[in-house]
């Protein structure tokens, strides 16, 4: 058996490759190695050509004797990669150590108290809201804009207006290879609560570190909890690598760049909310929180994604307005960032007045949909979250349905921004039709919390945080 994520492929060095480029360092060394090691273990049946075939094949076996006969090539092409130097005249300053990240941010935040009606509220907004956002989300994952606008508009819903429904008509799945009994298991009209979710499961597993392990918890506990409470195949890219890397003894923060061609991708963005929720009025704890657990995976601005989306959270109850919110969340992460100069275009594309139209031509002519290490990597998706916030006018339904709308990893955005506008606004300010369907209630995949009020974790949370 090889379950993916647990062996590379050639579309897993071709990641490598480019994650190397966008870190700046000099490859020509390795340019040839790359081209000859790839091309020894491409094989047709494990070329991953559209985004929905690796999302759908995530715990399958995958056939790949011909990777197991190059293993030590890969290995030691992956080893030599990490020790190549940086590249002369690349512009950005990125360090992965909580020291050298305070040093190169812009500025310190102010912290703030709330009286306490006021944080349940903002708290229990953020739950519901980023349950709301995932499960928005979660039916389309994977899907090209084009699939999603064609199904979608079959099922009068683009564009998006509500949850996704199954009412699409045969004719349209078959057209567009979606098994009904598949995808649309998550649709609103066949759950009755928020279904198990990673990006639900995370939130959940942060909360409970907490509850453990309290404020002072360190990465080798973040380590620890995932290998006692998660298994190992139900996490995906860069998590699954670092877990392996704990396996065989290899500690944060080592586990995140050992061997790891996703050691930028989402996965510790999608940690981050409950480290902001247990951090309201005080953004650089939130940051610090959320560095401590991201270090375990990520490196560089897979960590600066997580301390982004958790400074931002800490930050938006007292917040005058979205910009304010996400420039706040900025303070905390390197101003010389790749993170930092993609999120202020999109504060500067708003500033200037482009419209929603332009600003989703601008994202999908600057990533490739159905490219993986754009799909899934922090910067597009932080893009896509930043304008999901600023093009909403700071209304919760706007926000997450244009979020979704511009694709890439749809159920972890909209998850973030559903968690961000539901903080900043509370949980009275959203609108009914988006949280009267979760029944207050989630599933997840964490032991004693198979299934759970939302209300209930958000007072935990509070509870925690007081």
């Amino acid at each position: 058996m090889n379950p993916e994520w647990l062996i590379f492929i050639g579309d897993d060095l071709r990641y490598e490759r480019e994650q190397l480029r966008d870190e700046g360092k000099d490859i020509s060394k390795l340019s040839r190695e790359f081209e000859r090691i790839i091309e020894a273990v491409d094989h047709p049946d494990l070329r991953i050509e559209q985004v929905e075939d690796r999302v759908d094949v995530v715990d399958s076996e995958v056939e790949a004797d011909v990777i197991h006969e190059h293993r030590e090539e890969v290995n030691s092409l992956l080893d030599d990669a990490q020790k190549l130097p940086e590249r002369k005249g690349y512009d950005y300053h990125e360090p992965s150590d909580l020291d050298g990240i305070r040093e190169m941010r812009p500025g310190a935040s102010k912290t703030f108290d709330l009286p306490d009606k006021q944080l349940s509220d903002s708290v229990y907004g953020a739950w519901l809201g980023r349950c709301a956002g995932c499960l928005l989300g979660k039916p389309v994952e994977g899907w090209t804009i084009e699939k999603m606008h064609a199904i979608l508009e079959a099922d009068d819903n683009y564009p998006i207006s509500w949850y996704p429904t199954s009412n699409v008509p045969e004719a349209v799945t078959e057209q567009w290879n979606v098994d009904p009994d598949g995808v649309f298991r998550s649709t609103i009209d066949r759950v009755e609560h928020m279904p198990e979710d990673d990006d639900l499961n995370y939130t959940i597993a942060g909360l409970d570190l907490l509850l453990s392990e309290g404020f002072g918890f360190a990465s080798s506990d973040v380590a620890r909890y995932w290998m006692r409470n998660i298994p190992i195949l139900r996490t995906h890219t860069a998590e699954r690598v670092a877990y392996r890397n704990f396996g065989n003894l290899i500690d944060p923060p080592k586990s995140a760049s050992y061997r790891n061609p996703y050691r930028e991708w989402i996965g510790a963005l999608i940690r981050a909310d409950p480290y902001g929720y247990v951090s309201v009025g005080d953004p650089e704890q939130a940051a610090e929180l959320a560095w401590r657990d991201a270090r375990v995976s990520h490196i560089k601005n897979g960590i600066y994604g997580s301390m982004w989306v958790a400074a931002m959270l800490a930050a938006a109850p007292e917040a005058d307005g979205i910009p304010m919110i996400i420039r706040e969340g900025l303070k905390q992460v390197p101003e010389e960032s790749r993170l930092t100069d993609a999120v202020r275009d999109v504060l500067n594309w708003h500033e200037q007045g482009v419209s929603y139209e332009d600003v989703f031509n601008r994202i999908h002519e600057r990533w490739d949909e159905t490219y993986y290490h754009h799909w899934c990597h922090t910067i597009s998706n932080a893009q896509i979250i930043a304008v999901g916030l600023l093009w909403s006018g700071g209304e919760f339904g706007p926000a997450i349905c244009q979020t979704v709308e511009l694709g890439f990893d749809t159920d972890s955005s909209g998850a973030t921004v559903g968690s961000v506008i539901g903080m900043y606004s509370g949980a009275e300010k959203i609108s009914k039709e988006w949280i009267d369907p979760l029944n207050d209630t989630i599933e997840s995949g964490i032991d004693g919390y198979q299934r759970v009020p939302i209300s209930e974790l958000a007072e935990e949370t509070v509870s925690l945080s007081e």
